[in-house]
């Protein structure tokens, strides 16, 4: 790999590559020191601390080598504190690879009641509420050519639609009240 001075023509480093130069090596092994105990990608980290070094004035970094360790440090905090703070969505379970009877039975009784839900809605709702459920996955234009209806009536539709749908399961399905209690 060639050096930075040589990297460039006529071997003119440009201003503050000589600190990139510098702190790269230092950069990456803090990085990965620090990740590893955390769950938290090294180089996610590592890019992290290079735009916090952008952001610094350069009178700022007398001891570069001190201000890298306190910045992946730091980085490697804020990081913990948002994975702390993110959690997944409850609705939801994440997709397994190997979801079980019970859960294949549960999905499909979802989407027998969905589509059954689908079919007793107005007018030209389980046309446009299918259509947009496609596994094809249509374009507005598509549909709306399907539909023969125009493209721009296709969102007030699909909103007007998608209230009576959830008009309907609401009724069927009881929602469960703040603390879990059934209404």
């Amino acid at each position: 790999m060639p050096s930075v001075e040589t990297a460039f023509r006529g071997g003119r480093v440009p201003p503050g590559m000589d600190l990139v130069a510098e702190l790269s090596p230092l950069l990456a092994a803090e990085a990965a020191a620090e990740a590893s105990g955390t769950g938290i990608d090294a180089a996610d980290l590592e890019q992290a601390v290079w735009l916090r070094l952008l952001e610094q004035r350069p009178g700022d970094l007398r001891t570069p080598a001190r201000w890298v360790r306190t910045a992946v440090r730091a980085e490697a905090r804020r990081a913990r504190w948002l994975r702390r703070q993110e959690s997944p969505y409850a609705g939801e379970r994440a997709a397994d690879p190997d979801p079980g009877p019970e859960l294949a039975a549960i999905s499909a009784e979802r989407r027998r009641v969905l589509r059954a839900a689908i079919g007793r809605t107005p007018g030209n709702c389980p046309r446009l509420l299918t259509a947009l459920l496609s596994p094809a996955d249509p374009t507005y234009r598509e549909i709306a050519g399907e539909l023969d209806i125009s493209q721009g009536s296709l969102g007030p539709m699909r909103s007007r639609c998608l209230g009576c749908l959830r008009r309907m399961l609401a009724a069927e399905v009881a929602a469960p009240e703040r603390g879990g209690k059934e209404r």
